[in-house]
């Protein structure tokens, strides 16, 4: 974390649903400019945080701090749009604000998709679905962009491209990127921080960069080695049924060693 004030600053923040907690006592912030990426097992909390960071959820205790006049750019995890509605690319991008010509050809551009706005929506291939809605996002020129599993429905070279073109963005425009991704090995190597999250922040750090490992090369390209990186960690406690973290004996004693 830098010294800058954070974008947005969770504080001992625990959250849920039904009075059914899933994030319990969270500390976390987003500085300026920096890439974070959320992993996690289903039911973590991943989605969660996003809504907390947004102030879509409110927290059950502690706060959430977002800093004044704080734009934000928001990609959701799924989206679907009724085959037989009469939508395109650029209608999509005047929801809900309508948008000058100049403005939407700017960000299809930015995104890899030119001149998409005249084609329906409904006939986008998945990645270009995924940089529509990441066009979309762009228009509110967010100091926050945030992706909820933006890969999802991408196949693995699209998925590549894809997280070229996110860090691409940060580079360009100086914005914070909050990355959701579902997969537990793979996460962007332009990553600044990774937060393993399971009910809490489990782990936190850097990812590790893969290189030139042939079996990553050959499932995702050549083009592709130094996007994705494994994130190699280890945890110091487990789980019980509850969800309730429990310390690790230390290796060598008692069942967990």
């Amino acid at each position: 974390m830098s010294g800058a004030e954070p974008l947005v600053a969770i504080e001992g923040a625990s959250a849920g649903y039904g009075g059914a907690p899933v994030l319990r006592d969270l500390t976390f912030g987003i500085d300026p400019g920096e890439v974070v990426t959320l992993i996690g097992p289903n039911g973590g909390g991943k989605s969660t945080l996003v809504r907390l960071a947004l102030g879509i959820l409110k927290p059950s205790k502690g706060r959430v701090r977002r800093r004044p006049g704080l734009r934000v750019g928001y990609v959701p995890q799924r989206l679907a749009i009724d085959a037989t509605l009469p939508l395109t690319v650029g209608r999509f991008l005047d929801l809900p604000v309508h948008r000058g010509p100049a403005d939407k050809e700017d960000v299809l551009a930015e995104t890899g998709i030119t001149g998409f706005g005249g084609r329906a929506m409904q006939t986008l291939s998945g990645g270009e679905f995924q940089r529509a809605l990441l066009a979309r996002a762009l228009l509110a020129r967010p100091d926050l962009l945030v992706l909820d599993e933006p890969a999802q429905g991408v196949d693995h070279a699209g998925q590549a491209a894809l997280y070229r073109l996110i860090a691409g963005l940060r580079d360009r425009r100086g914005c914070a990127v909050l990355l959701v991704s579902h997969d537990l090995h793979l996460v962007m190597a332009a990553t600044d921080r990774v937060l393993c999250l399971n009910g809490h922040v489990c782990c936190a750090g850097t990812p590790e960069a893969i290189g030139a490992d042939p079996a990553f090369a050959d499932l995702f390209g050549d083009a592709a080695a130094g996007t994705l990186a494994v994130y190699r960690h280890h945890h110091d406690h487990r789980h019980a049924l509850s969800g309730e973290a429990v310390q690790r004996a230390p290796r060598g004693q008692g069942a967990d060693a």
